[in-house]
């Protein structure tokens, strides 16, 4: 029996209203998980990651996504529940293994265990699926940690810079790039990064104390004290700050001034090479030699120091002659 085309028609228009009907209902549902994930994250926004917890809850409810799951881990990160933030995180994963930010939450995960290849990993792949430049950068500087973690030095100090090429300026990273430019002897570079960090976070006294360190490398030892003077007015006893002021004193001839400096440095951070190793040079010039050779081996036994090693040879080794 033929049927008519006619008859066709009904139907077929029957089914296009239900499929128009069916991905009105899809959209709705996506609407609604989005507005849930925008509430929750003006929530986090202020500080209320219990209450963004909650909405976060719903929309995952409404709509199991890759947005929707890295949202939840954001809220159990902030309350430290890395067990619940790994399941999500692992959960946007498998949903989405091109997700740059699922990457990134899994990279810094593996950092805070301390599981460094996993880490470089993760945020290698953050960096390769990254649509925009901040969450590139900020990728970028993971992976420098990381690196820096597995001892890959040169290669972290280049994924910061990549970062810092980006246009993003992260307090921490470039932090850790400015000692990484100090470990390769790279001293200018790492006074670059801390002139910069000192103008981010003026209130940070380390950045003035490794600004001045880094001056005191380069020999510009009348740039160097007023750094050393900056980091010393928010905190007069910082044992770091004073054992870079007494060899600044040391430098410059003020033998009394630097004596003053070197014992509150030790009074509070005994253990300081660097401290050890300019009273070892104050003794030397008193002519306490047998004194001095305690001090700067210890300072030898506590740290790589410059000088150390040409100071021990001259005046502690058992071949060289005592000095009167």
């Amino acid at each position: 029996m033929m049927v008519s085309p006619f008859h066709i028609v009904p139907c077929f228009r029957t089914f296009v209203f239900i499929a128009i009907a069916m991905a009105g209902a899809i959209t709705s549902h996506s609407q609604s998980a989005q507005l849930l994930l925008v509430r929750a994250d003006s929530l986090m926004d202020v500080d209320k990651p219990q209450r963004a917890l909650e909405i976060f809850d719903q929309a995952v409810k409404k709509e199991s996504s890759t947005a929707t799951h890295l949202g939840r881990a954001r809220a159990w990160y902030t309350l430290d529940r890395m067990d619940r933030f790994l399941q999500d995180v692992e959960k946007a994963l498998k949903i989405d293994s091109t997700s740059a930010e699922a990457h990134y939450q899994r990279a810094m995960y593996a950092l805070r265990a301390e599981d460094s290849a996993t880490a470089e990993y993760h945020a290698s792949r953050a960096i390769a699926h990254a649509k925009e430049n901040r969450m590139r950068a900020r990728s970028c500087y993971l992976r420098g940690e990381a690196l820096a973690g597995l001892k890959r030095n040169d290669t972290a100090i280049l994924a910061f810079e990549q970062a810092v090429a980006l246009g993003v300026e992260d307090v921490q990273g470039m932090r850790l790039l400015a000692r990484l430019y100090d470990n390769a002897d790279r001293n200018s570079d790492a006074l670059r990064i801390l002139e910069r960090l000192c103008e981010l976070d003026p209130s940070d006294i380390g950045h003035w104390t490794n600004r001045g360190y880094e001056l005191i490398m380069l020999g510009r030892y009348d740039e160097a004290l007023p750094m050393c003077e900056r980091a010393l007015e928010y905190d007069p006893d910082e044992p770091v700050a004073l054992s870079n002021r007494a060899y600044l004193f040391l430098k410059t001839g003020k033998e009394t001034e630097a004596w003053a400096d070197v014992e509150r440095s030790l009074r509070n951070f005994p253990s300081n090479p660097y401290a050890l190793r300019t009273r070892g040079m104050l003794r030397l010039r008193r002519g306490e030699r047998e004194k001095a050779c305690e001090d700067l081996s210890v300072a030898k036994a506590l740290g790589d120091v410059p000088e150390l090693d040409q100071l021990l040879k001259d005046n502690c080794s058992t071949s060289s002659p005592r000095r009167r």
